[in-house]
């Protein structure tokens, strides 16, 4: 271990030598300037070109920054012109002689009143960009934003909402929010999704393949962009939901943004108390050696939940100099007093399907979580134009607090009392994830080279407790109770390198990873030692074929880590025959992912993908058809394959109508081993359409009553050894704007067919059993905003390629 570190560092080093070398080199000649309106007021990040006086053939091309001040260096000498861009608005051509330095002074950029109306109109539509490694969904000020922003994700095309989580060509997502992976689970993401008001969010960003500057680990990422003050002066918003489902619900929030010449501060709050109830069916048929069914057990599960959910993001920017800045950026989660109260009744039938017996089960949980994350950037502008050096640390501190009291009554077929079991559950765990990064990039010719370096720690302790025993059950005692530890280093490196050249475009990168992590079941005695060191590459490649055709090749390789709580071997009970438990013998596995693109006029996207993806961790269920159990556990497959062939579809039809479509063809297939059947590999297979169509409309001739209709379509799709059957969702929105701008109302109907809740089965060997969990899908949500303090001035919604920095490693 120590040979690889020292390897490491010196290549590290080395690599960070050549690249400041490389900056010490400069041009004689710069040209520079300001973009200003026509009332002298900066223009920041208007789009500046250096033309070439002979044939105006482009050169180069930069963005002022936010006062609008523009440099471009090492300029040869040569007469060229000058043009600069801002939305539909564009300055005249200035003509320059390059002999020496050149200060132009100011470039005006006729800003027309009646123009920028019409782009706020059509900024009401949501736009989709396919950029190279990337789909990019445009919502801010769109009926879409109305919602939460875990309203705004179910909405984005490509993105697939299953089970709590989110897909990506049937590939779990991570999730990330202004370039920062979120520490989270399923539960907090949502909750954290949930609390945080969509009229912040400016995009959505949908990486299918990931680059080297992401960690392997990722898989397909889901960036959410929040909008930002880019212009001085003060702004703020007040807004809130009212939502009828089974119960209703209600969320208030505000946000301020506040810019001067050195500061830029965002800050949001949102409070989103909640009462909702779950509906579940489940089945299984026990299955005797004879394979014969012996005794059928039907439950109903109805569970009603109730949370207060706290939400609060902070972004500081301040500008030191001209050439280096600070970015600070926090946000924190409580969750308190959260209480999930389930009631189940089975009913247990013989195989003449006469009753045989029941118990109902009343199983009351309580939760306590927070979670609190500060993020420092450190940004240095170096001489070359173009170059950076980014250095970053991140800082995650959560913390969960878990009771249960699990209670069961068993009846006889005359429904005369037989016996009661029940128990009680204490658990918390404690989690801190410490980061550092350091990040460079420098333009190349006509193209850039990124590099960093980059250290994560994470240490985790889990601990749970089982007391107060009533009755007594063979399988479950005391000595269920354990503490689990988890501790985790990783070590990176990665480069990265972007070349443009005639018709051609490459983006190619190779990233090093050493991990070094180890779990700890106390109890059981069991260890997980995971330490080695691999290579990811990737490679995107971009042949434009001629003004309106164009073919794109990507390749990554990746990895899939267990994290800490699929190692925690604690089992979570829904009653003491139905549980779910982690595994402590989980191993990483890697992927290989193939994509083959063509684009038709940036309107038809078409997309041909093969991913092997290796002994990847699934979630699987068992029936014990002995014990007469179920259990749900993590567990490595033997193999995992997926391939399809993937239609977009984006273009406005007419002035008022902007259409969006997206199918997906599909075969997904996993072999696993199924440990309840005597070991045997067990193939789960499908063959599936996924089909997603959104209408959005501009309904008034000034803009300001906008609509939406989606409709989503899915065959069925593999989730571990269940096969989800079809699912159907209409949805319906509208937004009216009212006093100037200064205010929105919106109106969501969802699932207005009630066919969005499908069912799960798993039906194979010895196994047979299903499940169908009906969640409120169903409702209306009145959605309004209302603007205060210098609303008018808009964010710019300039269109400029982010580069990823820091990648933090999950849980």
């Amino acid at each position: 271990m120590k040979h690889i570190q020292l390897t490491m560092h010196r290549l590290c080093s080395l690599l960070l030598i050549s690249l400041f070398a490389s900056l010490s080199y400069s041009q004689a000649f710069d040209v520079s300037g300001k973009i200003i309106d026509q009332d002298g007021q900066p223009i920041s990040f208007a789009n500046v070109l250096l033309l070439s006086a002979k044939d105006s053939t482009f050169i180069k091309g930069t963005s002022a920054s936010e006062e609008g001040v523009f440099v471009f260096e090492e300029v040869e000498p040569a007469l060229y012109f000058l043009k600069a861009s801002y939305i539909n608005n564009q300055s005249s051509l200035l003509g320059i002689d390059v002999k020496e330095s050149v200060q132009i002074g100011a470039l005006i950029i006729p800003l027309n009143v009646e123009e920028l109306n019409e782009v706020v109109v059509a900024a009401q539509k949501p736009t989709v960009k396919r950029l190279a490694d990337r789909i990019v969904f445009n919502v801010e000020n769109t009926v879409v934003s109305q919602g939460s922003t875990l309203d705004i994700l179910k909405s984005t095309p490509g993105v697939i909402e299953n089970q709590g989580g989110f897909l990506i060509r049937g590939r779990k997502a991570t999730i990330y929010l202004n370039n920062r992976k979120v520490q989270l689970s399923n539960d907090e993401v949502n909750d954290l999704l949930k609390g945080f008001s969509g009229v912040n969010i400016k995009s959505v960003e949908v990486m299918a393949m990931p680059p080297a500057s992401y960690d392997a680990e990722s898989g397909p990422i889901i960036n959410i962009i929040t909008n930002k003050s880019v212009l001085p002066g003060y702004k703020g918003s007040v807004n809130g939901t009212y939502t009828q489902a089974v119960f209703p619900k209600y969320s208030v929030g505000t946000s301020h943004y506040f810019k001067t010449d050195k500061l830029n501060l965002f800050a949001n709050y949102s409070y989103n108390p909640k009462k909702e109830i779950r509906k579940t069916k489940k089945g299984i048929n026990f299955i005797n050696d004879a394979n014969q069914v012996f005794s059928i057990w039907d439950t109903d599960l109805e569970e009603l939940k109730r949370a207060k959910s706290h939400n609060v993001t902070v972004t500081v920017d301040y500008k030191l100099n001209d050439k280096n800045s600070l970015n600070f950026s926090s946000y924190y989660l409580n969750n308190p007093n959260e209480t999930n109260n389930g009631n189940s009744v089975t009913t247990i039938l013989n195989n003449q399907k006469t009753i045989d017996s029941t118990f109902r089960t009343i199983n009351q949980l309580e939760r306590d979580n927070t979670n609190f994350a500060a993020d420092l950037t450190f940004t240095h502008r170096l001489k070359k134009d173009g170059a950076k050096l980014d250095i970053n640390t991140h800082y995650t501190n959560y913390s969960e607090n878990f009771q249960q009291a699990l209670n069961s009554n068993y009846f006889d077929a005359s429904a005369n009392g037989v016996r009661s079991f029940g128990f009680d559950t204490s658990s918390k765990q404690d989690i801190e994830i410490f980061i550092g990064q350091l990040d460079i990039t420098t333009p190349i010719g006509n193209g850039s080279l990124d590099a960093g370096l980059k250290a994560s720690v994470i240490n985790s302790e889990s601990n749970i407790d089982y007391f107060n025993f009533s009755g007594s059950d063979e399988s479950i005692s005391p000595n269920l109770s354990d503490n689990f530890l988890y501790d985790e280093n990783i070590y990176a490196a990665y480069a990265s390198l972007v070349k443009d050249w005639d018709k051609w475009s490459l983006k190619a990168g190779i990233r090093g990873e050493y991990t070094d992590a180890k779990g700890t079941s106390l109890n059981l005695g069991l260890a997980n030692d995971q330490n080695f060191f691999e290579l990811f590459p990737s490679l995107y490649i971009l042949h434009t074929l001629n003004e309106k055709n164009s073919l794109a090749f990507d390749y990554n390789r990746g990895l899939d880590r267990p994290r800490y709580n699929d190692l925690n071997p604690f089992r979570n009970f829904v009653n003491e025959n139905d549980f779910e438990e982690g595994n402590a013998r989980l191993t990483a596995s890697f992927t290989q992912n193939f994509n083959l693109n063509y684009t038709y006029n940036d309107e038809w996207f078409f997309d041909l993908y093969y991913r092997d993806n290796g002994q990847l961790i699934e979630n699987l269920t068992f029936q014990d058809n002995e014990n007469l159990t179920q259990r749900k556990l993590k567990q490595n497959v033997l193999e995992s394959i997926s391939y399809g062939f993937d239609i977009t579809f984006s273009k406005g039809i007419i002035d008022p109508w902007y259409l969006y479509a997206y199918i997906s063809i599909f075969h997904e297939h996993l072999d696993v081993i199924a440990v309840e059947s005597n070991n045997a590999m067990q193939r789960s297979s499908v063959d599936g359409l996924y089909a997603y169509w959104a209408n959005y409309l501009t309904l008034s001739k000034d803009g300001t009553f906008t609509g939406e209709l989606g409709f989503s379509y899915m065959s069925n799709f593999n989730f571990g050894t269940y096969i989800q059957d079809e699912q159907i969702n209409l949805s319906l929105g509208l937004r009216k704007s009212l006093w100037n701008n200064r205010a929105a109302f919106s109106l969501t109907i969802e699932d207005i067919l009630e066919e969005y809740v499908p069912t799960y089965t798993s039906k194979y060997l010895n196994q047979d059993n299903y499940y169908k969990r009906r969640p409120e899908t169903q409702f209306v949500r009145f959605g309004f905003t209302y603007n205060f303090g210098n609303f008018r001035l808009s964010d710019n919604q300039r269109a400029i390629s982010k580069r990823e920095r820091e990648r933090l490693k999950s849980e």
